[in-house]
């Protein structure tokens, strides 16, 4: 009888390898495909990520260059804000001031045309004044 028991040990033995030798290959199938499946998913997943790179390298270069930009429309103006400054001063000082001395020099002489026009007449014969003047006067 134990030569019926070692001879179904060593059947159940066999078959047990013989399963293992399978799963073994089975194994191997399954990582075969796998490895093709992430070789496929690599190909396909590449110009994707090679399509995303050269799209963040020109965000990039076109922020350089709008930043760029903005600084360069930012001195154009204030580069033009100063010469309209320059521009202002020298109209004032050349325009500017020599008007509001002409204007005031006419202001004077109208108020000087005024002070004479409004001025009180003199008496039409001489030696005849009003008593008020009479009284004022020392001699």
């Amino acid at each position: 009888m134990s030569d019926v028991f070692l001879g179904v040990i060593a059947t159940a033995v066999a078959v047990m390898a013989l399963i293992q030798v399978a799963a073994i290959v089975v194994a191997m199938r399954a990582a075969r495909r796998v490895g093709d499946a992430v070789a496929r998913l690599e190909n396909d997943v590449r110009p994707v990520v090679a399509n995303l790179k050269s799209m963040s390298a020109d965000a990039a270069r076109a922020a350089h260059i709008a930043s760029e930009q903005a600084q360069r429309a930012e001195q154009l103006i204030s580069d033009l804000t100063g010469r309209v400054n320059d521009t202002v001063a020298a109209v004032e000082a050349t325009v500017a001031r020599p008007v509001r001395e002409a204007y005031a020099m006419l202001q004077g002489l109208l108020g000087a045309v005024a002070a004479f026009r409004d001025a009180p007449r003199a008496p039409a014969r001489p030696g005849v004044g009003s008593e008020e003047e009479d009284s004022l006067f020392i001699g």
